[in-house]
C-alpha cells in the first residue's frame, strides 16, 4: 500500500478541487490544504462535480460521487476516459484523501476512500490538526451587543428580553470561534463588576468583561460630542430650521444628517430612511464605549459586528452612522437576529433561566432519585441548563425566529436527541467509557494502549466508524473556519450571515450517530490478546471523539460534565 504523506490533514475541500481538476482532464491542480468551502457539498469550481456523500446508506458502497449528469456535460455519454480514469484514481497531494478505487454506475462515478489509510493518518497521532481551524488568522473584531448598553440604566436579568438574550449568547458564541481562528476580540459594552447582569451572565457561562462601577467614559464621550459638532455631516442652523415647526425639535439640538454619511461613503446596505437623527446622550455613551472596546485593538484590521435583534436593528444602523460621522473609519457589520417566541407566555431572560433550571433538577431527581444533591449536582444541574438555554437559542439560523415552549409541564428531558442535555449526556458517555477501561487496566484486565504506529487501523470495519471519521472528525477544521470567513466577504452590504447555527447542528448529528453506534458496538470486549487491536484502535477513535467534543463545546463556553 502507497504510504500516504501524513504531515498534511485531509481536508474534504481540497480533495473535491483536486478530484474537479482530475476529472475534467486539466493538469492536476492539488490545491493547499488551506483552500476552504462550505458544508458537505464543496467545490471550488463553478459546476458541482463531485458530492461528498454523508449518509450510512450511501457510504456503504461510495464516499464521493460525481453524478451522471455532470460526467454527460464534460464526456461523450458520460464515458470518461481511461486516462481520466486513472488520474482520478491515483490521486494524492497535499491535503486529499486516498482513492482506494472507482467505478462508474447508473448514478454516476463512484470514488471509494482508501479507509484503512485515512484511519491511520487520522488517528495515529493523536487527531490534533482536525480540532482546530485549518488556519490562523489575523485582525481585531470588536463584538458589540446593543441589549446590554444602559438605557440609561445597565439592563438587570429582569429586563432583559429573551430576543436580547439570545443576542448575548451569539456573540458570546461568536468570539469564541474567532479566537479559535487567531482573531483578537473584544466585546462592547464594559459592565460594572458588581452589576446583576453580569452575576445572571456568568451562571449561563458568558465571560463579559468588566470595570469598577465608579469608572467613567466622560472623556471619551466629551470627544465624541465634539467629533460630531465638527462633523461634515452635522446638520447646520440653516438646514435644521425648516424642519423645527414640524418636529417640534429642542433649541440648540445636535442632528447629523445619517443618509449622507453611507451616501457620500458609499456604504451599502444600509436604511433609506436613517434620514437625519437627532444626538443623544445614550447614543454618545454608546459610541464613547465602541471607541473604548477598538482603542485596545493593536492590529490595523479591526472589524466592529454589531450583534443585534430584528427590532433593534434600524436604531443600531443610526448608531453605526453616527459612530462614522464622528471619524470612525473601522469596518462595521451588523449580525441581526430574528425574534423569541414564546407562545402563551411573555417570560424575561430571568425567568426563563429559573424554568430552566428548575426543570432540568426535576428531570434529572427522576432519573437519579436522591443522589441529587451537593455541590457537584448544582454544577452539573448549571452547566445542563446552559446547554439546554444556548442550544435552544442558537440552533437555528440567526436571521430566522425561534419558538420556545416554556409551558412548565413541559420538562426538560434528559433522553432522547434533544439538543444540549442530549449533547452533554454523550459526550459524558465518552467520559465513562474510559475510566471503565483505566479501571480494567489497573485490575490487569487490559494493557496500555500501544503507539498508534504499532496498529492495524483496518479492524475499524463497522461502518459508524467511519462515518464518525469522515462526517464528523476530518469536516471539524473546515466548520471552525467559516465565521472568519464571512466576516472577511466584501461587498455584501451592511448585514452579515453567518452560519451560527452549525457548531449546535454538528454536536446534535455528532451525538445522534456516536450513540447510535455505541449502542450497536461493545467497545471494551473481553480480555483476549487477539482482540487487543481492533478494541485499541476503537479507543483511538473514540478518544478522538471526545476531544471534538471537547472542542466544540469549547467554542460554546460548556465545560464538558464527566460523569452522569
Amino acid at each position: 500500500m502507497e504510504k500516504i504523506e501524513e504531515s498534511s490533514p485531509f481536508r474534504i475541500t481540497a480533495t473535491v478541487r483536486a478530484l474537479s481538476s482530475a476529472l475534467r482532464g486539466k493538469p492536476e491542480h492539488l490545491p493547499d490544504v488551506n483552500d476552504r468551502g462550505d458544508g458537505d457539498r464543496i467545490t471550488g469550481e463553478p459546476e458541482k462535480l463531485w458530492f461528498k456523500e454523508s449518509s450510512a446508506k450511501n457510504l456503504r458502497n461510495r464516499d464521493f460521487l460525481s453524478p451522471t449528469t455532470m460526467l454527460n456535460t464534460l464526456y461523450a455519454e458520460g464515458k470518461v476516459p481511461p486516462a481520466v480514469m486513472s488520474r482520478v484514481l491515483s490521486l494524492r497531494g497535499c491535503g486529499v484523501l486516498p482513492v482506494a478505487g472507482g467505478e462508474v454506475m447508473g448514478e454516476g462515478l463512484r470514488l471509494r476512500v482508501d479507509r484503512a489509510a485515512a484511519f491511520r493518518a487520522v488517528l495515529a497521532d493523536g487527531a490534533a490538526d482536525y480540532l482546530k481551524p485549518s488556519g490562523e488568522r489575523q485582525g481585531c473584531v470588536v463584538l458589540n451587543c446593543p441589549a446590554l448598553h444602559p438605557k440609561p440604566s445597565v439592563p438587570t436579568p429582569d429586563t432583559l428580553t429573551l430576543g436580547q438574550l439570545r443576542t448575548v449568547l451569539l456573540a458570546d458564541h461568536m468570539g469564541a470561534l474567532l479566537r479559535r481562528q487567531g482573531f483578537t476580540v473584544s466585546y462592547c459594552p464594559v459592565l460594572p463588576e458588581d452589576s446583576d447582569i453580569i452575576a445572571f451572565l456568568r451562571t449561563l457561562g458568558v465571560d463579559w468583561p468588566t470595570a469598577p462601577g465608579s469608572l467613567t467614559n466622560e472623556e471619551r464621550e466629551e470627544k465624541i460630542q465634539e467629533a460630531l459638532e465638527n462633523s461634515p455631516y452635522r446638520e447646520r442652523e440653516t438646514e435644521r430650521g425648516r424642519r423645527k415647526t414640524e418636529e417640534g425639535e429642542n433649541e440648540g439640538a445636535l442632528r447629523v444628517n445619517l443618509k449622507r454619511v453611507f451616501q457620500e461613503e458609499g456604504l451599502l446596505g444600509y436604511d433609506p430612511s436613517l434620514g437625519t437623527c437627532t444626538v443623544h446622550r445614550d447614543s454618545v455613551s454608546h459610541l464613547a464605549q465602541l471607541d473604548r472596546a477598538t482603542a485596545d485593538c493593536t492590529v490595523s484590521m479591526t472589524t466592529a459586528c454589531h450583534v443585534t435583534s430584528c427590532q433593534d436593528e434600524f436604531r443600531q444602523q443610526q448608531i453605526a452612522m453616527l459612530w462614522r460621522a464622528s471619524g470612525a473609519t473601522h469596518t462595521q457589520r451588523h449580525l441581526v437576529c430574528g425574534p423569541v417566541k414564546t407562545p402563551g407566555s411573555h417570560l424575561t431572560a430571568a425567568q426563563y433561566l429559573q424554568l430552566r433550571r428548575g426543570q432540568m433538577k426535576e428531570a434529572s431527581e427522576m432519573k437519579y432519585g436522591d443522589q441529587v444533591e451537593g455541590q457537584t449536582w448544582d454544577d452539573i444541574i448549571r452547566v445542563m441548563t446552559s446547554a439546554t438555554v444556548r442550544f435552544e437559542l442558537l440552533s437555528t439560523v440567526h436571521t430566522s425566529p425561534v419558538t420556545l415552549d416554556v409551558q412548565r409541564e413541559g420538562g426538560v428531558s434528559t433522553k432522547g436527541p434533544r439538543g444540549g442535555v442530549f449533547v452533554m449526556y454523550n459526550c459524558a458517555r465518552l467520559h465513562t467509557l474510559f475510566d471503565s477501561y483505566e479501571r480494567g487496566v489497573e485490575k490487569g484486565l487490559y494493557p496500555e494502549i500501544p503507539e498508534g504506529s504499532q496498529l492495524d487501523f483496518s479492524a475499524l470495519k463497522e461502518e459508524g466508524e467511519w462515518l464518525l471519521l469522515f462526517n464528523y472528525l476530518i469536516p471539524f477544521s473546515e466548520l471552525l473556519d467559516q465565521s472568519g470567513q464571512a466576516l472577511d466577504c466584501e461587498g455584501g452590504g451592511a448585514r452579515v450571515n453567518i452560519k451560527t447555527e452549525q457548531v449546535c447542528k454538528f454536536l446534535v448529528s455528532l451525538s445522534k450517530d456516536f450513540s447510535s453506534y455505541y449502542n450497536r458496538v461493545h467497545v471494551l470486549g473481553e480480555p483476549l490478546p487477539h482482540l487487543f487491536n481492533q478494541m485499541f484502535c476503537r479507543l483511538y477513535l473514540l478518544r478522538a471523539l471526545r476531544e471534538l467534543y471537547h472542542s466544540a463545546l469549547d467554542t460554546l463556553n460548556l465545560p464538558p460534565i464527566r460523569q452522569l
